[in-house]
């Protein structure tokens, strides 16, 4: 059974066993508008709590994806490459960014679940 956490900066992680996929919410891509172009890290990279694990392009601005997680990098999206389009189509399904393995899961304790972070958007 997997389990998605939130970050306040609009990022999800979707956690099943010791990995934890990455990427961004619906409200986050409607801030930022169509997405042109998607930077990813490199498989294998370490990558600590708050730390920037990609970067997305739209026609509005750029914007850093931050890792809600530390861990190893284990897969990325090669997909948007080609259709990144896909973060504005399916932010919390296809568009997904990068896969990590966690280093410390009690940081998920930190994170919002989904119910709170329906409540924090109302909020906004």
């Amino acid at each position: 059974m997997s389990e998605t956490r939130y970050t306040e900066q609009h990022e999800w992680v979707r956690v099943e066993g010791d990995e934890g996929t990455i990427g961004i919410t619906s409200y986050a891509t409607e801030q930022l508008g169509d997405v042109v172009f998607v930077d990813l890290p490199e498989v294998g990279k370490t990558l600590a709590k708050g730390a920037e694990g990609a970067v997305v392009e739209s026609v509005k601005a750029a914007s850093e994806i931050y890792a809600p997680v530390g861990g190893t990098v284990t897969a990325v999206n090669e997909a948007l490459g080609g259709e990144p389009a896909t973060v504005n189509s399916a932010p919390e399904g296809d568009g997904w960014f990068f896969k990590l393995k966690i280093a410390d899961k009690a940081e998920l304790d930190q994170l919002m679940t989904e119910q709170k972070y329906k409540d924090f958007v109302k909020g906004l």
